[in-house]
């Protein structure tokens, strides 16, 4: 009988071990699998951010996070906070613009050496001037429609098994920015037929006044780092007065009390511009925002 009570008890042990082994394996394998299977996309910031949402849409397997917080606005001066740098570390893919804008990116190669570093501007044209690169070329609209066919044909090469996803995306996509196009092909000509000139608070503005033909007669980058110097409101000033009905194109969160000033003093309009460095994760976010700022532009162009 003690035999019999032994050997029980020594299978209840064995089937006890052999129970833990396998559940063991099992997890093992399923986080493997996990990793494996599972793609983190991190975007440097709120552009990039947006048209990767709108092409990433719906795909298995696959998580986008952005990189700063909604409201950081532009990357000039940005600094890697603890919580960026975890998440930087769980990444498998960086998407990010380039031409400068991300200051951080050589720190962000050189600590994350398997981290895949994708440029989503890869066949367009930095405007150059005597000081840096303008990096701000979402501004363009046929610029993002580049970007939005770089970030798809990127998230295919990676991830093939969701390519169709990504391609069909992309058509929608595409075709809702298609009437934006247009929209921007009808004011550039109105632009051409009555003349327009601008100065600009922010840089980011030349692109959308180069492809609507407006003609930039001064350029200041505010920020929320430094203060306006007496020098660049009479450059300003100067500027609007000796081309006569400019327009001030300018942020309302940084450049709008500047603008105001000028205004006062030259009688010229001010033209409140979305930058598209901010707002709401809304797929059609950028959409809304660029249709505000033709609205925005021909209305000036009316006065």
């Amino acid at each position: 009988m003690k035999n019999k009570y032994g050997f029980v008890f020594g299978m209840l042990i064995v089937i006890a071990v052999l129970s833990y082994a396998l559940t063991s394996v099992y997890v093992t394998n399923s986080k493997g699998n996990k990793t494996e299977d599972n793609i983190k996309v991190v975007t440097s910031f709120y552009p990039v951010y947006i048209a990767a949402m709108n092409v990433m849409d719906g795909a298995e397997n696959v998580t986008l996070e952005n990189l700063s917080e909604p409201q950081t606005g532009c990357l000039h001066d940005y600094q890697l906070t603890p919580a960026d740098m975890k998440l930087l570390e769980s990444a498998d893919v960086f998407l990010v613009n380039g031409g400068g804008i991300e200051s951080f990116l050589a720190d962000v190669a050189e600590a994350y050496e398997n981290l895949e570093i994708k440029y989503v501007t890869d066949g367009i044209d930095f405007i150059e001037d005597e000081e840096e690169t303008n990096a701000h070329v979402w501004m363009d609209i046929d610029n993002y429609l580049i970007e939005v066919e770089n970030i798809c044909d990127l998230m295919s090469e990676i991830d093939p098994d969701n390519k169709e996803i990504y391609e069909s995306n992309r058509d929608a996509y595409m075709e809702s920015l298609n009437e934006l196009v247009e929209e921007k092909e009808e004011l550039g000509s109105a632009v051409s037929e009555n003349g327009m000139s601008a100065a600009l608070l922010q840089e980011s503005f030349v692109y959308l006044c180069e492809t609507l033909g407006v003609d930039v007669v001064y350029t200041m980058d505010l920020d929320e780092e430094r203060q306006v110097s007496a020098g660049e409101v009479a450059d300003t000033m100067a500027a609007v007065n000796d081309n006569d009905g400019a327009v001030i194109f300018t942020d309302e969160l940084y450049g709008a009390d500047l603008a105001e000033t000028v205004s006062k003093e030259t009688g010229a309009t001010v033209c409140i511009i979305d930058p598209c460095v901010r707002g709401d994760y809304e797929k059609d976010s950028y959409i809304n925002a660029m249709t505000a700022n033709f609205s925005a532009v021909r209305e000036a162009l009316l006065k």
